[in-house]
């Protein structure tokens, strides 16, 4: 009784001592605040390096370096579903990984790159949705591809999942599939696997970009809030809605999210140059023969111009005239240009 009385006083004794030595800023203290500070500033580096965007890459070239490891010789459809592939990849693949399901420091702390990732990812939904629904069918009542059935799905899970199942799982079996389906239209003993180069095709796609397009363009330009008349119903006397509104709205996107929007456009602009570049490939000859080449190339130079670097700290919001720039309504310029590029080429490959 005696000997455990005595370790009882002794274990009271050395948690008094740690307890004064931190008091009076003692070698444990010391030792705790330094290992708090190294683990900030590996934090804050960390978290800077993974803040880079990645770089463009030449959608050509990198198909066809896949068809060489593939063995297999391109086909229509090949580069476009490629660059899906690769544009995917990098989503998951890039420096620090898939940042935007992070629970943990620095990933918990980022907002731009995790906007920038949901900016692509809604395009890669897009263009999977179109493989799946347009491109790989010949009519409207033909079968769906069965590897297109599983990647829609599975690149729709939800983005912000950490595990149970985690986000990038999810998403490695989507492209998965994907990569089944680009083996097999490559494979000329398979004639199941297509890929339609047709303008009606195409214009369904176009159509979905510019609905994406126009609601990024609006949200960027309401940085600076500004009054506007509703015309929601114009053009049709007998239209109605399901909840009145007012005939004039104030329309103003809150502060703290304009660097999400910007960042998410940025994402956005990103994927759809490479998707159109990719199909400028594949489609080059009903593009030509629409005579709409040169206004696919120029929305692909519109989009080039988002994608130039940033040389400030942070997101400026200063008024349209006003002495500071703002960044949100110069990238609304060039996605408003490429818009109404958009639309043109729509109705360039309308006609007969």
């Amino acid at each position: 009784m005696t000997e455990s009385i005595s370790t009882r006083e002794r274990l009271a004794e050395q948690v008094q001592s740690l307890r004064d030595n931190w008091r009076e800023g003692g070698p444990l203290r010391s030792l705790v605040l330094a290992l708090l500070v190294v683990l900030l500033l590996a934090s804050l580096v960390l978290g800077f390096w993974w803040s880079t965007e990645p770089d463009a890459f030449p959608v050509r070239e990198r198909a066809m370096v896949r068809a060489e490891q593939m063995a297999v010789e391109p086909v229509p459809g090949f580069v476009t579903t490629a660059t899906l592939i690769e544009m995917t990849e990098t989503l998951l693949n890039k420096r620090g990984g898939y940042l935007s399901n992070d629970i943990l420091p620095p990933g918990l702390w980022l907002d731009n790159i995790p906007n920038w990732e949901f900016g692509v990812l809604i395009q890669v939904r897009d263009f999977t949705r179109a493989l799946r629904r347009d491109f790989s069918r010949s009519q409207s009542q033909s079968t769906e591809d069965k590897d297109l059935a599983v990647a829609e799905p599975q690149l729709h899970f939800d983005n912000n999942s950490w595990a149970l199942p985690s986000t990038e799982a999810e998403y490695s079996r989507g492209l998965a599939a994907l990569e089944s389906y680009l083996g097999r239209l490559a494979d000329p003993q398979d004639s199941n696997a297509q890929f339609y180069t047709r303008a009606d095709n195409l214009r369904r796609w176009l159509t979905d970009v510019e609905n994406r397009l126009g609601s990024l363009s609006q949200r960027l330009s309401s940085s600076v809030g500004r009054p506007r008349l509703n015309t929601d119903l114009a053009g049709d006397t007998e239209a109605h809605q399901s909840t009145p509104t007012s005939t004039e709205q104030e329309v103003k996107t809150p502060w703290t999210e304009l660097d999400d929007v910007f960042y998410e456009a940025r994402g956005t602009s990103w994927a759809l140059m490479h998707l159109l570049r990719a199909v400028e490939h594949d489609f080059h000859d009903v593009l030509t023969r629409k005579n709409a080449l040169v206004s696919l190339r120029q929305i692909i130079r519109e989009l080039e111009a988002t994608q130039e670097a940033l040389w400030s700290p942070m997101i400026l919001n200063g008024g349209g005239f006003g002495m500071f720039a703002n960044h949100s309504l110069v990238m609304a310029s060039y996605i408003s240009r490429a818009n109404a590029a958009l639309k043109d080429l729509n109705d360039l490959l309308a006609q007969g």
